[in-house]
């Protein structure tokens, strides 16, 4: 049986409960409400619910290490759930898109974020799935490392939910339709 295993990427704690480097995690929260799952701790050092997306055994997590640490936890969910490279989905922050789009994508380079280094790094491919939550470039001079580290502006927080949504909407669809009509359906410069 295929199993899907979709990693939401952030940072544990409170401190970093709101920021913008957590988007991933906020996704698979969102996942985990619409099924009704209860998060379990996982000897992957991970958060896990099992549940069903698209009718597919499906695997969520949120690894309880730091971004940069992601890998470990990410390859130890893969072995232990037997999960294939091409049914991984990595969701994540994304600096070089603006905030409101969301792009989807097989493999690619790490572009300077330190949790896909750390996973491909641990896993020996970058060659997995992407969702990638466009967060915008920092302000003027604004160090990236310090912006993925704040919270969203109350401007964007009022957006936040609708772009979660439509997150978790575009991995039911990358499960159940693939990659290449997904990106037909959820690819835009700006949220709808």
């Amino acid at each position: 049986m295929t199993t899907w295993l979709v990693v939401g990427l952030g940072n544990p704690g409170e401190t970093y409960a709101s920021t913008r480097h957590n988007a991933g995690f906020f996704v698979v929260d969102e996942l985990a409400r619409r099924t009704g799952s209860k998060w379990k701790v996982h000897k992957s050092r991970s958060d896990v619910a099992e549940i069903r997306l698209a009718d597919q055994r499906t695997v969520i997590a949120k690894p309880k290490s730091f971004m940069n640490e992601s890998g470990g936890p990410l390859a130890g969910l893969r072995d232990y759930y037997k999960a294939e490279i091409e049914n991984i989905i990595v969701i994540h922050d994304e600096l070089d898109i603006d905030f409101g789009a969301l792009r989807l994508k097989l493999g690619g380079g790490d572009n300077g974020h330190n949790g896909l280094k750390s996973i491909r790094q641990s896993i020996g491919s970058g060659e997995f799935l992407r969702v990638r939550f466009g967060i915008g470039r920092p302000p003027g001079r604004m160090d990236p490392a310090a912006f993925v580290l704040k919270p969203f502006a109350s401007a964007e927080r009022k957006e936040l939910e609708f772009l979660v949504d439509r997150a978790a909407d575009s991995v039911e669809s990358l499960i159940r339709d693939g990659l290449e009509s997904t990106q037909n359906t959820f690819h835009t410069d700006v949220a709808k």
